[in-house]
């Protein structure tokens, strides 16, 4: 057995060299935290020129949405092309290799082809370890990580924070007269330029993962100037919406941890301007150090032969439902940008088809060419690249857990007029949220305290039932 296994090796890499020269390269932009707060999303108010030019060189997918709206899980569900009730990975704690090291990677499966596999900053939430045989080379982190200050002010309040023995975090911003060096993302914008020149000859999987705008939001003093302070408005939907559950809400606890943030209770009006003014400014930011990596695409002549897509791990609450951070199933947590350009897509396209993260594996295999694993729950969007407007998904599907240990988990699928989630375990059985995305786009009023709505709570439970729930590998039944 063992020795047809090494002829299947010999054969499958010769296989993979002598067509290497044929397949595209591949650029994967992870950016962290990025919810569809982009020019090209109809968000006029942002700056962000080179997204916005990626999407009109490629397709824009209006409506897709991640796993679970927390780093690892989304990025291990992603980067496996499983639901996190098949990887094992609920929280930020547990590694996929710890639970999972059967499940072949994106980047390992291209690897095993004869691709050149390279990770820049955050594309994996723990790094090295989570995947090890997915990179050519080991991963590399920029010396700036996403948790450095550098002005005074904040250097001195982390200061004061190390003589109390607590843990160094300063304000959730900083605007400091620095280039754009000065913090990690563009330090990786740099080692992406060098590491593309280094493998122009292909073919490449060149993974890079913007640190922006993940808390704390700290960008040059003149990515936050070309915001005017007085334009910035609060969300106008700060309350928990009428009739929701208890448990779909959370504390913001992320947010929490910097300094100057109460321990609870709601974010005063001046501190919620600062950090939504912040959180602009952080996109901005992220969007040069981007702009940056596909000018030098361009210039090295790479882009009729690289798939370019970028993605946000998942989406982010800016005070809605007065809520700061992810970590929940609603709209504002689990929307998140997708945008595909290069050989075979439609410059200036976009799609409104219901479209998940675990589709994105398929989608790269079939237009690199390369087969696909067994294991995967997502379907190839190619056909969407072909034709915009045919018919799709019935539904998108996200989740995420509550209790220390997990013990409730709230199951949401996303139709095309509806989100509807269930809350599983504990005593009470189960909890309901249902909101109309026709009537209701920002989800103010849960549909399933009225009990008017059975007809549609069951349709919408039944495909939770045969999707997720009832699968313990969550590869369900569709």
């Amino acid at each position: 057995m063992r020795g047809w296994r090494m002829i299947a090796a010999v054969l499958m890499s010769i296989t993979a060299l002598s067509h290497a020269a044929e397949w595209p390269n591949v650029l994967f932009i992870a950016v962290d935290d990025l919810r569809p707060q982009l020019g090209c999303y109809g968000r006029s108010q942002m700056v962000s020129p080179n997204i916005d030019a990626l999407a009109a060189r490629g397709m824009l997918f209006e409506r897709a949405y991640c796993q679970q709206a927390v780093c690892a899980p989304s990025r291990v569900s992603l980067l496996t092309g499983a639901r996190p009730n098949t990887t094992k990975v609920h929280d930020l704690n547990t590694p996929l290799a710890s639970v999972r090291p059967d499940l072949v990677s994106l980047p390992r499966h291209f690897k095993s082809y004869g691709y050149t596999t390279i990770s820049l900053g955050k594309i994996y939430h723990h790094g090295g370890k989570e995947d090890p045989e997915g990179w050519s080379e080991a991963p590399w982190y920029p010396p700036a990580r996403w948790l450095k200050w550098v002005t005074p002010e904040n250097e001195a309040i982390i200061e004061q924070r190390r003589e109390k023995k607590q843990p160094p975090r300063a304000l959730p911003y900083e605007a400091a007269d620095v280039e754009d060096e000065a913090y990690s993302d563009g330090q990786i914008a740099a080692k992406a330029i060098e590491q593309l020149r280094r493998l122009q000859g292909g073919p490449f999987f060149l993974a890079v993962g913007f640190d922006r705008p993940h808390l704390p939001f700290n960008s040059p003093r003149n990515y936050w100037d070309l915001y005017d302070a007085d334009a910035i408005k609060l969300a106008d939907n700060p309350f928990t919406p009428k009739g929701a559950p208890e448990i779909a809400m959370h504390n913001s606890g992320e947010l929490r941890q910097y300094y100057g943030i109460p321990p609870s209770g709601s974010i005063d009006d001046d501190m919620a301007l600062k950090l939504v003014h912040g959180y602009f400014a952080a996109v901005s930011y992220v969007d040069a150090q981007i702009g940056k990596v596909l000018d030098e695409l361009d210039h090295l002549g790479l882009r009729e032969s690289t798939v370019v897509i970028l993605w946000g791990d998942h989406g982010w609450h800016l005070g809605d439902h007065g809520l700061w951070c992810k970590h929940s199933n609603f709209e504002s947590a689990t929307h998140s940008p997708l945008i595909i350009a290069g050989p075979g897509v439609t410059p200036d396209t976009r799609t409104a088809a219901l479209t998940e993260f675990i589709d994105i594996y398929p989608s790269l295999c079939e237009m690199a060419g390369l087969p696909l694993p067994p294991h995967l729950e997502g379907d190839s969007f190619v056909p969407l690249l072909q034709d915009p407007r045919r018919p799709w998904k019935r539904a998108a599907y996200s989740q995420y857990p509550r209790g220390r240990n997990n013990e409730r988990m709230g199951y949401s699928v996303r139709t095309d007029r509806y989100r509807f989630t269930r809350w599983l375990g504990g005593e009470g059985g189960h909890e309901d949220e249902l909101y109309d995305h026709h009537a209701d786009p920002k989800e103010n009023v849960n549909l399933a305290a009225d009990g008017e709505h059975r007809r549609i709570i069951d349709e919408h439970a039944a495909l939770l039932e045969r999707v997720i729930i009832s699968s313990p590998d969550g590869t369900g039944t569709e």
